[in-house]
């Protein structure tokens, strides 16, 4: 859930869609699809296949339509509270995608608090999105939602960042694979007292044409404990945490380390300037 509050400069900017600059920017289904089936695996065994992945705060559904993509018996739900997002969603990924796909996918403008759907094998909810919720009851009412919607031996996934990095006024780029485009990502104000973190995603073209705060997001930055914690109060029957696995470097100088991709099960890791950490819960 994310407040669009987009201006916008101009040349490349004026014709520039957030959306797809979001997805090229932000997004990588191959990588979560393939971790979601292999945390599957590991819990429930090779026999047992997840057919049915439910994505909460959806946005465009890129994720759940390479996830129909990805095997014909796949389905998806798809949940987001933006009834504009969803409808560019249906023009721009579903509709392409074609009817073979499109007939396996339902978007719910719905609220994720109180959505009911068709159980699923996974639910997840990534790019930090459920951190909307600000509080300790929000935030359980919807865990104990998506423990609801789950199967049986049903799996959900988020993710969550963090580090020491995290509380501070900060600016990150990367430039946009084929769209002539950076992407910023600006964290401009942290709150101690109640950890609201307020940060702003913008896009900057080779012409010098800006759209600045193209999303806004007011987010409480949660910690793992208190993720974790209010997951099993919700009634999840197990709950672990995913770190990724670093490329050792003898050189004392080098404080940058480079990540591998690959992650593991973890209860103890060294504190980092950024991290971002998956955390799986089984129904």
């Amino acid at each position: 859930m994310a407040k669009r509050t987009t201006t916008i400069s101009a040349a490349m900017a004026k014709t520039a869609d957030i959306h797809v600059l979001y997805q090229k920017a932000v997004q990588s289904s191959e990588f979560e699809i393939e971790f979601y089936l292999d945390r599957y695996k590991d819990i429930r065994g090779r026999r047992k296949k997840p057919w049915i992945l439910r994505e909460d705060f959806c946005g465009t559904a890129q994720l759940i339509k390479d996830w129909c993509l990805s095997h014909p018996r796949r389905q998806a739900i798809g949940v987001d509270f933006c009834a504009e997002t969803l409808a560019w969603a249906v023009e721009h990924n579903i509709k392409p995608a074609g009817k073979k796909v499109a007939d396996r996918i339902a978007l719910l403008n719905e609220n994720v608090l109180t959505v009911m759907a068709e159980k699923a094998d996974i639910i997840c909810a990534m790019n930090f999105s459920y951190c909307i919720f600000d509080t300790r009851a929000l935030l359980k009412a919807y865990f104990v939602n998506a423990l609801r919607g789950l199967k049986s031996d049903g799996v959900f996934i988020c993710d969550l960042m963090g580090g020491t990095k995290t509380i501070d006024e900060c600016e990150e780029s990367h430039e946009i694979e084929g769209e002539n485009a950076t992407y910023i990502w600006e964290q401009t104000a942290y709150n101690p007292i109640n950890h609201q973190l307020q940060c702003y995603i913008h896009f900057e073209f080779d012409d010098g044409s800006r759209i600045d705060k193209a999303f806004s997001y007011a987010w409480r930055l949660w910690s793992i404990p208190e993720v974790t914690e209010l997951l099993r109060e919700a009634g999840f029957s197990s709950v672990s945490v995913y770190w990724e696995e670093f490329i050792e470097d003898d050189d004392p100088e080098n404080e940058y380390m480079e990540g591998t991709g690959r992650y593991r099960a973890v209860t103890e890791v060294p504190q980092q300037e950024s991290w971002l950490t998956y955390i799986v819960a089984e129904a």
